[in-house]
């Protein structure tokens, strides 16, 4: 084998300029990637539903402050790293990036499930922290999928990311449920308000074991995509990039529409936050008006995950051709602003019906807002400046989930209904946000030139 022939095998990148099998190769590559994502993220979908009551059960938190920072410790080392790991990949390559990861994700997750077995609340906060900085090489991903496919077919292998988040959301919760132990209550107990054990060791080292997986996929079969000192295909964060935030604010529009994008991300945010709690009860939280078991909070989020799946890959797709992103992103903060409204009803009437019709429609309008938002962003930036448009909403994405992870819980517990009052308000105004937006926000290839 020639040294060219050894080089393309190493490098999918290369072997799509040399025109040597380009197809079969990115196929092979992106198919590894995805399934190396999707089964890392199956380990995230099994702990989050059941982290702040693992919390719960493990320490003394009357007013909800520390739960919502161990919510949110995750989000905000992602936030940090994320540009950290993808500027070393730009110098070591992609592959090593996603092995070292990996190796964070089986070793942080087996210590979750120590945590667990322990009741150690300050492990809690060492192993989130520790995931949160090996999760934040999803980015990384990202930048070998650019690395691995022409810019005609970036956008179908980057929805290969999209895809591997939405059925580790849904798909994690389901293994979390076959994981966490039946406890059946006290004879002649109701169990309300009660707490009755803990989920166990079981999810972490379920958890662990995906990310394992995951691993072996990446040392065996995940080829390097880029050389290291070659020029890069891949959009690689700053720390903080002030050309493409000054690029961004010098538009009252793209202001306006950043800002309800922030609140919109802050407010189901702090939905997700808060609803393991509000439907399971706790110690410090006994006047929550559900009484779920573990397992059926677990099957609570695979549900949400399924219907927003469902919404966004059936619904809005079709919608999308025949109805503005205006006017589907002003209805989804509509329906989201009755959704919250029905959940209100379903917390003060204590009825699971009404909670679950509320859920459908906070997923509902969630799943119309969202896309349609990055498609208003991406359409009003200028086309060669996309990769810093886009990290900006990435941004202000991030510190959305960071703030409506750690207010989501405190405000919980200081009035029941507040956290969901609070996103209702919110998205009324998210709504005024996009409206005034779109009355003077243009496609970019409408500027004039």
């Amino acid at each position: 084998m020639s040294n060219l022939d050894k080089s393309s095998d190493e490098h999918p990148a290369t072997v799509r300029k040399t025109g040597n099998k380009p197809n079969e190769a990115s196929k092979g590559s992106l198919l590894v990637i995805f399934l190396t994502v999707f089964i890392d993220l199956l380990g995230f979908g099994i702990v989050l539903p059941l982290l702040p009551l693992y919390a719960d059960i493990f320490g003394t938190d009357p007013s909800g402050f520390v739960i919502g920072m161990l919510m949110a410790s995750f989000s905000i080392m992602q936030f940090i790293f994320a540009p950290i790991w993808g500027s070393i990949s730009d110098r070591i390559g992609r592959r090593p990036v996603i092995i070292i990861g990996l190796i964070g994700s089986v070793v942080f997750y087996t210590m979750f499930a120590m945590a667990a077995m322990y009741h150690s609340l300050l492990g809690l906060f060492i192993t989130r922290i520790g995931a949160g900085i090996a999760g934040a090489t999803i980015p990384t991903a990202q930048a070998y999928i650019a690395d691995t496919t022409t810019k005609e077919n970036r956008a179908r292998g980057m929805a290969l990311i999209g895809m591997a988040f939405g059925l580790g959301f849904t798909l994690g919760p389901l293994f979390a449920y076959f994981s966490v132990p039946t406890i059946a209550a006290p004879e002649g107990a109701d169990g309300a308000g009660v707490v009755l054990g803990d989920p166990g060791a079981g999810p972490g080292f379920v958890a662990a074991g995906l990310s394992a997986i995951a691993l072996c996929l990446a040392i065996f079969l995940l080829p390097e995509s880029h050389r290291p000192g070659t020029a890069s295909s891949s959009q690689t964060r700053k720390w903080f990039d002030g050309s493409a935030w000054k690029t961004a604010i010098s538009s009252r529009a793209m202001v306006f529409l950043l800002t309800g994008f922030f609140v919109c991300i802050f407010s189901f945010a702090n939905f997700e936050t808060t609803l393991s709690m509000l439907i399971k009860g706790s110690k410090s939280f006994d006047n929550a008006p559900f009484n779920f078991s573990f397992k059926q909070v677990c099957l609570t989020f695979a549900l949400i995950g399924f219907m927003v799946a469902v919404v966004q890959g059936g619904i809005v797709r079709r919608l999308s051709k025949k109805v503005s992103e205006r006017n589907l992103a002003v209805g989804g903060a509509l329906i989201e602003v009755a959704g919250f409204g029905v959940l209100s009803y379903a917390v003060k009437l204590g009825s699971v019906g009404w909670l679950f019709g509320a859920l459908a429609v906070i997923v509902t309008g969630y799943s119309c807002m969202q896309p349609s938002l990055y498609s208003l962003i991406s359409r009003w930036s200028d086309p060669g400046k996309q990769g810093k448009a886009l990290g900006v909403s990435q941004s202000v994405s991030a510190m959305a989930r960071i703030f409506g992870s750690a207010l989501g819980i405190p405000m919980l517990k200081a009035f029941v209904f507040l956290p969901y009052i609070t996103a209702s308000i919110l998205m009324l105004i998210v709504a005024g946000l996009i409206t005034m937006a779109c009355q003077t926000g243009e496609d970019f290839s409408d500027h004039p030139s």
